[in-house]
């Protein structure tokens, strides 16, 4: 039976666009996994009730249910330790749980500020009001006034990837002379930007935007043609 993938999507079922379901997808790129995707929208929770809770990634390979991009990651490694490692050992994970809490904390929220209104209009109707209503809560503002300046955001943003710049400028990857799960954890803003949005996140000529078309290169099948930055 082959592994099944529930993400997240737009109205169109070909724009799979969660960041967290883009690290799956490449994970199992990397290990080799052929899987099948299910997409699935922000009401259509009833699609994913089986895993006992109300998100994607949702990974079912045969018998296990697992969810959350980060314990699926963690049971790819062991369920196929024969397939090349996502981690490359304890030194490995514990730089993968960095570039993981450092993405959440300091890409995602930047990559969020110049895409919202961008990926609100990709989603389908009933899934537009949920959307609004739930980020409008979270935000404390609306879409329009958490979007507004997208250059500022854009400046904001770049600042804050510095180190990770200077870091590019001695490796080719976050994980060393080949990607790997710290990789992907970053990537994956980058992926959600692309499949939603024409917003430039960082300029052609940023050691960043070398590091992102690298990594998408090794993991070319995995990429979805709706993203631009597909090799």
């Amino acid at each position: 039976m082959a592994i099944k993938l529930y993400e997240l999507a737009a109205v169109d079922d070909a724009r799979l666009f969660s960041p967290y379901c883009w690290r799956v997808r490449l994970s199992l790129s990397h290990k080799g996994l052929p899987f099948d995707c299910e997409p699935v929208r922000f009401t259509e929770k009833d699609k994913i009730a089986f895993s006992g809770q109300k998100l994607v990634p949702v990974l079912v390979d045969g018998a296990e249910t697992v969810s959350d991009s980060w314990a699926i990651a963690e049971y790819l490694e062991t369920a196929y330790p024969d397939r090349p490692s996502l981690f490359g050992g304890e030194s490995g994970l514990g730089l993968a749980r960095f570039a993981t809490m450092w993405a959440d904390q300091t890409i995602l929220p930047g990559v969020m500020r110049l895409i919202v209104l961008d990926l609100w209009h990709h989603l389908a109707p009933g899934d537009q009001a949920y959307f609004r209503e739930t980020r409008e809560k979270r935000f404390g503002m609306t879409l329009e006034q958490f979007g507004a300046d997208p250059d500022d955001h854009r400046k904001r943003l770049g600042k804050s990837l510095q180190p990770f710049r200077s870091l590019l400028g001695g490796q080719d990857f976050l994980h060393g002379a080949a990607p790997g799960y710290a990789d992907y954890a970053a990537v994956s803003g980058f992926c959600w930007a692309a499949a939603v949005s024409e917003q430039t996140i960082v300029e052609a000529d940023d050691p960043i935007a070398a590091w992102r078309d690298r990594v998408l290169s090794r993991r070319a099948d995995a990429v979805a043609s709706a993203l631009r930055y597909a090799a």
